[in-house]
């Protein structure tokens, strides 16, 4: 049997920390409906929250592609829930680059680990591509859906094709700060993982 091809444990894994990383994130994108600044603040607190469980996760994997179909799984989820394809590219080449960071590392490496996590921690900008790309069409989606204008014209004066290239930094940073939080938290199990 090939060691290096994906076992029904292997989908198992990726089954559960993905529908773990999708609830909590769920949760997070449910307070956006209090404040258009925590629907900016996204890039910032889901790669920092979901860190502990995504920390987890890369303390169990030790094949190819397990980070690459959670990532196109939650590209999927974005669909479903109403965030269109446009992010779709984006949130899959994050995990897929993700996957390969850390492989190149063994799975064993904390520093690839970290930069890999910093790496998928992308997927959360996809989610504001229709602000940027469609945002005429997406701003009276979201008046139609009853949010309040000055609610929506905040959100669309934060997140601009200007903010967005910084945005992509501010994740990035944010999920590798994450990967530490998460590191600290399961230390246990990077130790027991061997991942140095």
């Amino acid at each position: 049997m090939n060691q290096n091809k994906l076992q029904v444990r292997d989908f198992i894994t990726i089954g559960i920390f993905t529908a773990i990383l999708w609830v909590v994130q769920m949760v997070i994108m449910y307070l956006g409906f209090l404040s258009p600044f925590i629907v900016a603040g996204y890039a910032v607190l889901i790669p920092i929250v979901t860190g502990i469980p995504m920390m987890l996760y890369y303390a169990k994997i030790e094949k190819f592609g397990m980070i690459t179909i959670t990532s196109v799984i939650v590209a999927i989820l974005l669909f479903i829930f109403g965030m269109g394809l446009t992010g779709a590219p984006i949130c899959i080449a994050a995990g897929l680059i993700a996957d390969l960071i850390a492989k190149s590392g063994n799975y064993k490496s904390w520093k690839k680990t970290f930069v890999s996590y910093g790496v998928f921690s992308l997927w959360v900008v996809a989610s504001y591509l229709p602000l940027v790309l469609t945002a005429d069409s997406y701003k009276q989606s979201l008046l139609e859906g009853g949010y309040d204008a000055s609610f929506v014209d905040t959100l669309f004066t934060l997140v601009t094709p200007k903010t967005y290239p910084v945005i992509i930094v501010i994740c990035f940073i944010s999920g590798m700060v994450g990967a530490v939080i998460g590191k600290a938290v399961v230390r246990k199990n990077f130790e027991k993982a061997g991942i140095v």
